[in-house]
């Protein structure tokens, strides 16, 4: 029999432009539309009485944008895109954690219909009545999913979720008198970092819990610390690298005992989806992230949606506007007697509702099902090939299985070798394949994270695999070859020192000038 073609591609070869930032491109004069001249009561108008545009509404200065042709933006961004890798592009099961999966492109063409497209926040509700049923629909399909009684879309994302959950555990203290008391917030150190983030934000004492000899999060250690100061517990299960607490409802009881409340961190749900739920629990918080696990394109920061869910006691929390139907038309309910109020302008990301509302609706209960089945599934036998691979090692729970995903560790590879998890991951760009390290800062060292969600096929795994080991081979034979990757793409080696020192950081346009260039 023949031996078996390689699955990896070795003639992956990437445009690569020094292509500037696109301030830098700017021309002074330069124009690639004009706009309208204003009405004429527009600009006849002066001073305050200038009664259409409110003065707080108004600019003081023209706003500080490049000046350029079309051709040029063209150009640009054309170029931008062709530097990119992308779930579109290539095999993405290298960004742990955020469950990069195939959103089916008919979702795109619900979303961009001009029946979505051209609807405005400030229509009559009469008007409105079809999206707002696919939002309140979309409520009640996740609070099936999860056994609570009210969701809201107003969260851009997990991490602002996490950060309506904080204010929402502040606000319930309050109401009850405890606010100043209740000033300590429990979470893990595997558990997302915006748990802690947030907490602190919002003015708590962040307490951590570090996994016990099996890797679960020391229920011990939970004893000792939880008090009539514990305002809450906010925590991800199975946590980051991949490992599922069986003892949840026990945490979740001994912080309710104490008085406080408790937030599941479902950011990524992938694993358990129809299969446990946060009511079961003991959670009185939960979110999903509709661009992670139901299937809206993550994308890279937004537009997202963290929606948030909570049970009975706290609906009057939520952030308002909710949705309700009243039998015969459904509403915006801004009736809430303790709502933190609005955190983001409007009702949420739309066109994420609407594709999270496709893709449920496609699947069912039992398709759900099958999503974390098979999740579970792809990453156990990447797991079981990972763990072949000369200079890898897998931290805690050793022998037991993981659930959506695994944090990996290069550790025995860099003491061997010199070659970095960061060297491979360059390494990986010459495959046209990306990985993920870890959250900083590194508790399991030299560590990467791999969730292969439901969308890889075997072959899809089998080419990853290979990628990875002929890397590590590399390493072993010729580790300067890893050390100085990537050669076929448009990344590059960056000096990673700036990146702990804030002052050092420009992160808009201005910033850059100000802290890099010194200009005023």
């Amino acid at each position: 029999m023949s031996e078996k073609k390689s699955l990896l591609r070795k003639g992956f070869h990437q445009a690569k432009w020094d292509e500037p930032v696109i301030f830098e491109l700017s021309t002074k004069g330069e124009c690639g539309i004009y706009v309208p001249q204003a009405e004429e009561e527009i600009s006849n108008a002066v001073g305050d009485s200038l009664d259409l545009i409110p003065k707080n509404l108004r600019r003081k200065t023209p706003p500080n944008l490049p000046e350029m042709s079309q051709a040029k933006v063209l150009r640009h961004y054309l170029r931008l895109s062709q530097e990119v890798l992308g779930a579109d592009v290539n095999i993405e099961i290298g960004q742990g954690t955020c469950t990069i999966k195939y959103s089916p492109k008919i979702n795109e063409k619900f979303a961009s219909s001009p029946k979505i497209t051209e609807l405005h926040p400030l229509q009559p509700e009469s008007t409105v009545q079809g999206i707002l049923e696919i939002m309140h629909k979309t409520d009640t399909f996740l609070r099936e999913i999860s056994g609570l009684d009210r969701f809201t879309f107003q969260p851009g994302g997990g991490s602002q979720a996490i950060f309506a959950i904080a204010s929402m555990i502040r606000a319930y203290h309050e109401s009850r008198g405890e606010g100043d008391t209740r000033n300590e917030i429990i979470t893990t150190i595997f558990s997302h970092p915006s748990n802690a983030a947030a907490a602190a934000v919002k003015g708590f004492k962040v307490i951590t819990l570090h996994p016990d000899k099996d890797g679960y999060p020391d229920i011990e250690e939970l004893k000792k610390v939880v008090s009539n100061r514990t305002a809450g517990l906010m925590i991800t299960n199975p946590e980051d690298t991949g490992i599922y607490n069986p003892r949840i409802a026990e945490f979740t009881s001994i912080v309710h005992e104490a008085g406080g409340l408790c937030s599941y961190d479902q950011a990524n749900a992938n694993g358990i989806l129809g299969i446990t739920r946060a009511k079961e629990a003991g959670f009185d918080f939960c979110f999903f992230n509709l661009h992670k696990t139901f299937s809206s394109p993550h994308g890279c920061g937004g537009p997202g949606v963290g929606a948030l869910g909570v049970v009975k006691k706290l609906e009057s929390f939520l952030p308002a506007p909710i949705v309700d139907f009243d039998g015969e038309k459904y509403f915006l309910n801004y009736n809430l007697e303790h709502s933190i109020g609005k955190i983001r302008s409007f009702y949420g990301t739309i066109p994420a509702v609407i594709r999270a509302y496709a893709w449920i609706m496609s699947l069912g209960d039992e398709g759900l099902k099958e999503v974390a089945k098979i999740a579970v599934l792809n990453s156990n036998y990447l797991c079981k090939k990972i763990k072949e691979i000369k200079g890898v090692s897998i931290p805690y729970a050793p022998g037991k299985y993981r659930f959506e995903q695994v944090r990996y560790s290069w550790e025995p590879l860099a003491k061997e070798t010199g070659v970095t998890t960061e060297d491979i991951q360059r390494r990986m760009c010459d495959f046209g394949l990306h990985y993920w390290t870890s959250h900083h800062p590194w508790i399991v060292p030299e560590p990467f994270t791999l969730e292969p969600t439901e969308s890889a096929s075997k072959d899809d795994l089998d080419e990853y695999l290979e990628a990875l080991r002929e890397i590590a081979k590399e390493a072993y034979e010729n580790p300067e070859k890893v050390k100085n990757a990537p050669y076929n793409s448009c990344v590059h080696k960056i000096n990673t020192e700036p990146l702990d020192d804030p002052k050092k950081w420009g992160i808009t346009w201005r910033s850059h000038l100000k802290k890099i260039k010194g200009e005023k």
